[in-house]
């Protein structure tokens, strides 16, 4: 994997996938290795993905500086690889909680941005609570491995209130995974146990550590960024609800949402082709 080094000096590495212009992509996770994201549904069929693996995660080094895991500093290694690929403007998408590095990223360099795609984003700087999130769970009472996976839930918020390790988390959170899918198929658990080998505990356990967001201040930031965005968001997602998506949306003043009807959290494997023809009918402008 082609790597560089960032302002600290940590190595990070990426992939590059595709042929067309460029892409910068930011993982969730948080701190997960960008190889979950695939393809992103086939978008590398016109577009050039750079998938940036976070500090410490994937094919990336661990700084010497923990701190540094914290999202709002992120920011600097996305701004670090933009210089590094020679890109004087970009186009950015960013997934669930990578989502949250875009955000203040945009208020920060909105003037490198040339177009902006979150997909399915994380809300955690912006509000005290979930929207709606009780309810979408519930909306999926039907399903065969709600019990389950319910059940796997709660545990796992047990779990951590009582400071468990990820070895214990790492079965509960698997098992609760159908919930982040559209459909539980054979390419969803594959998708999710895959994500599970990715996960770099230490990286996701500094991304929000210690943060002190002045919600009003990020809200008022937000809405001076005047760079193009799209927002996707999945009908079946409990984190965030199209509702709250919508909010994210309505603060950023040249947005659209755009709600995809089969998805949860991952639209790009829940409805690839949707998901990457919505995308690139929004980049083409």
């Amino acid at each position: 994997m082609p790597t560089f080094s960032s302002y600290d000096g940590t190595t990070l590495a990426y992939q590059r996938l595709g042929d067309g212009p460029p892409l910068v992509c930011l993982p969730g996770g948080p701190a997960q290795a960008s190889r979950y994201l695939g393809d992103l549904g086939g978008l590398s069929a016109g577009r050039t993905l750079l998938l940036l693996d976070s500090r410490g995660s994937g094919d990336s080094a661990a700084p010497a500086d923990p701190s540094s895991y914290r999202c709002d500093r992120i920011v600097e290694d996305v701004e670090a690889f933009r210089a590094h690929l020679g890109l004087d403007r970009m186009d950015l998408l960013a997934h669930s909680a990578g989502a949250s590095v875009a955000q203040l990223y945009a208020t920060r360099y909105a003037h490198r941005l040339d177009r902006l795609v979150l997909v399915t984003p994380s809300l955690r700087l912006l509000l005290a609570a979930p929207v709606g999130m009780a309810e979408a769970y519930a909306n999926r009472a039907g399903e065969p491995w709600y019990a389950e996976a319910t059940a796997a839930m709660d545990a796992w918020g047990e779990a951590l209130k009582r400071g468990a390790d990820d070895a214990e988390i790492a079965p509960l959170r698997l098992a609760a995974a159908p919930f982040w899918y559209g459909e539980w198929t054979e390419r969803a658990r594959a998708h999710a146990a895959a994500q599970e080998h990715d996960r770099a505990p230490a990286s996701a356990q500094g991304f929000y550590a210690g943060i002190d967001v002045d919600r009003d201040a990020l809200s008022a930031a937000l809405a001076d960024v005047t760079v193009p965005t799209l927002v996707v968001a999945g009908a079946l997602d409990a984190a965030p609800t199209p509702e709250a998506a919508g909010l994210l949306a309505g603060l950023l003043p040249k947005a659209e949402l755009v709600t995809l009807p089969r998805s949860s959290h991952f639209p790009f494997v829940d409805e690839p082709e949707a998901f990457a023809a919505t995308v690139e009918r929004f980049l083409a402008g």
